[in-house]
């Protein structure tokens, strides 16, 4: 399959609109049968120079160009990727793992964005705005800040990217882009896509390789004036370090632990249905899956068997499979945290009712796979209920009040997304104000963000910046005032306003 899809066995980093070899390379693999995709390039920091140096250049004629032109590009580049979706949905379930279904999704996602940033294009707006002088004029513009790089994590390889290098290739910058290891050939793909559309030459580079050598050397190099991350906490906390060391800025997304709330008056087939996508949807891989259900004590039970009786429904398997609706996790590694955080609820006193094992027998044994599982009766200090794990894990909290499920929601860490499940209108605006998340859904899971909304979150989530949506225009702009006076004279502010 991946023979007939895939145009190269080895791929190559894209420099300048060149295709680079590199000397070390390493295998992708199919995490839903362990077979070879495609060979990846190990790249080193002296990639990452030579990608700067050529942007740099590239980024001096691209700002020049006006940016409805620029968006003409993006919006050549939207309709390449709607030609080429199923293509590319399916090459995405090959490197990822995740069903077929979620992939066109993803898919989709990245046209939805290079359709709303081309409109930005002819947007892009600045501010005029009354001088306290006579005979003079006043006005804020957005100004590209040059060189960007832009590190993407392997769970969304395609969405995430999309979100990140739309906005700064439209505001007039060069990317530097590094993929995930375990996903490049959405990069692959999406240069390609850039290179037909007719993108100039160096205004998007592809480097390959691991976070400690490309990501490490994109952190530290002085003509990269922005990384906008996702990632782990622990890597996005070591890069708003080393940025801050330079005043660079940093934009950064880091995960969740995200909750959905179901009240004692909740639609609960409703409420169960969300919570079975949203939780296991993508194998739990999802920065903006739920882990916590935070239950009103009286409806706990039901709404238990409601989630169970949608477990033994799930199809698991390779996502290529359209019969499947859960496929598998990413690698070994994952597998085993996910096991680690099994052991760990048990430990803690929480009450496993599903899964909580690695399904080994059969066509899975080829691949990595978990069995959606879901603890029950657990306590909102545990573990299992306070940090991001990951996988297919669901832990129900009873709770006996609104305003305990809220404490309860917000004493985590993490802020990225909510949810509520009530037909009480009070309970809803109380909500939307006071869950401590970037993203509230009223009687919806915690997944599904549209491209045309910021996307991000609170406290431990990020730094306050935003993904998609107009915000993220800030994060690859710098905000200019200009001022001309037309007076004929020297005219001082706040001094001969008199």
């Amino acid at each position: 399959m991946a023979e007939t899809l895939l145009e190269a066995k080895k791929l190559n980093n894209f420099i300048g609109g060149d295709w680079v070899e590199s000397n070390d390379s390493t295998e992708v693999i199919n995490p839903a049968n362990g077979e070879t995709i495609v060979q990846v390039p190990l790249s080193d920091g002296s990639t990452v120079d030579k990608a700067v140096e050529v942007a740099k250049k590239a980024q001096k004629d691209w700002a020049k160009v006006p940016a409805p032109q620029r968006a003409e590009v993006m919006l050549e580049a939207g309709n390449l990727m709607k030609q080429r979706k199923e293509r590319l949905a399916r090459l995405l379930t090959m490197e990822n793992g995740k069903v077929l279904e979620e992939a066109r999704g993803e898919v989709q996602e990245g046209i939805d964005m290079a359709f709303y940033m081309a409109g930005e294009g002819r947007r892009l707006f600045g501010h005029t705005t009354p001088a306290e002088l006579p005979n003079k004029f006043s006005m804020s513009q957005r100004c590209p800040v040059g060189v960007v790089g832009i590190i993407t994590p392997w769970n969304f390889p395609i969405a995430i990217a999309t979100w990140k290098s739309f906005p700064a290739i439209v505001a007039g910058n060069a990317v530097i882009w590094k993929p995930a290891t375990e996903t490049p050939i959405m990069a692959y793909e999406l240069a390609k896509i850039f290179e037909d559309a007719g993108l100039p030459k160096g205004v998007l580079n592809v480097v390959y390789g691991k976070g400690s050598a490309v990501g490490d050397a994109m952190v530290h190099h002085g003509d990269i004036r922005v990384i906008s991350f996702t990632g782990s906490d622990v890597t996005g906390r070591n890069i708003a370090s080393e940025c801050g060391k330079q005043l660079k800025k940093v934009s950064l997304e880091m995960g969740g632990k995200n909750a959905v709330i179901v009240m004692d008056d909740a639609d609960l087939d409703l409420a169960a249905e969300g919570i079975i996508w949203s939780a296991y949807g993508t194998s739990g891989q999802r920065c903006t899956a739920a882990s916590r259900v935070i239950v009103h004590e009286d409806v706990k039970e039901r709404l238990e068997e409601r989630i169970l009786a949608g477990i033994e429904k799930l199809t698991i398997g390779d996502g290529l499979d359209e019969t499947n609706k859960v496929g598998p996790i990413i690698n070994k590694a994952g597998l085993e945290k996910i096991q680690k955080y099994i052991q760990i609820g048990k430990e803690e006193g929480a009450k496993l009712v599903a899964g909580g094992y690695v399904l080994e027998d059969g066509d899975f044994a080829k691949g990595h796979y978990f069995a959606p599982t879901l603890f029950t009766d657990a306590k909102p200090d545990m573990r299992i209920a306070q940090e991001e794990i990951f996988g297919p894990v669901l832990s129900l909290i009873p709770v006996k009040s609104f305003e305990e499920a809220i404490e309860v929601n917000n004493g985590v860490s993490y802020g990225l997304s909510s949810s509520i499940f009530t037909t009480d209108a009070n309970r809803v605006f109380q909500a939307q104000r006071d869950l401590d998340t970037g993203i509230v859904y009223v009687n919806a899971g915690t997944t599904g963000a549209e491209i045309h909304l910021p996307f991000g979150g609170t406290k431990g989530t990020g730094n306050g910046h935003r993904d998609s949506g107009v915000q993220a225009l800030d994060v690859f702009t710098e905000w200019k005032a200009v001022y001309v006076d037309y007076s004929g004279k020297l005219q001082r502010a706040q001094i001969d306003t008199e």
